[in-house]
């Protein structure tokens, strides 16, 4: 009796793994298997996107998730505005914890303290630099297709938390709204506007 179990333990561990594997192969793992930093950067750019929603006027169009390639580059944007105004990126960062780092440095310093009470301390991207890099891109894309349109770019910071004040840092629901309808104005054609729309969604 004691063997048939360990037997069927054991087949229930094999089959588990195998589904597991399974799972990963196609990436579809299962929420509770995401990293922490995952589910959160997750979490912000639904929020996020449900933000721009609410503030969305006739004219505008938002596209999500993009992925962009120009130049021998790509890159992957969270959110894009068109309307008669121009073309705005907005990336999005859920980073907790404390940032310390300047708008040229290549890498911030986060800190944070878990919920055990641990602090750690680790280096991330400079996510204005990040910005830039998906404005050169974005613009390149564009005028392969005859397109040279003027795109902005921000980083919309979920928790307020950015360490420094820049023209490219969004922290609340009336900075993304100040950028794309009260900002710069390309003052962009229907035809013109449209034309961006369908390039951009055919990424």
């Amino acid at each position: 009796m004691g063997i048939m179990f360990a037997f069927i333990s054991l087949l229930f561990i094999a089959l588990l793994i195998a589904l597991v594997t399974v799972a990963i192969s196609k990436g579809k793992l299962p929420y509770n298997f995401e990293s922490p930093e995952k589910r959160a950067g997750r979490y912000g750019e639904r929020f996020a996107t449900q933000i721009i929603g609410e503030i969305l006027k006739e004219n505008d169009t938002l596209l999500t998730n993009l992925h962009i390639v120009a130049a021998g580059k790509q890159c992957e944007l969270d959110n894009v505005v068109i309307n008669n105004r121009g073309v705005f990126i907005i990336e999005v960062k859920n980073y907790t914890g404390e940032l310390f780092g300047e708008e040229d440095d290549e890498q911030w310093i986060k800190n944070k303290i878990t919920l055990g009470g641990s602090f750690y301390q680790e280096t991330i991207r400079n996510p204005i630099k990040q910005v830039n890099r998906q404005i050169y891109i974005t613009s390149q894309y564009l005028k392969e297709y005859g397109l040279d349109t003027w795109v902005e770019g921000y980083v919309f910071f979920v928790e307020m938390n950015s360490p420094v004040v820049s023209k490219r840092v969004l922290v609340t629901q009336k900075d993304i709204d100040d950028a794309i309808h009260y900002g710069y104005n390309n003052k962009l054609t229907v035809d013109k506007k449209n034309k961006i729309v369908e390039l951009l969604k055919m990424k």
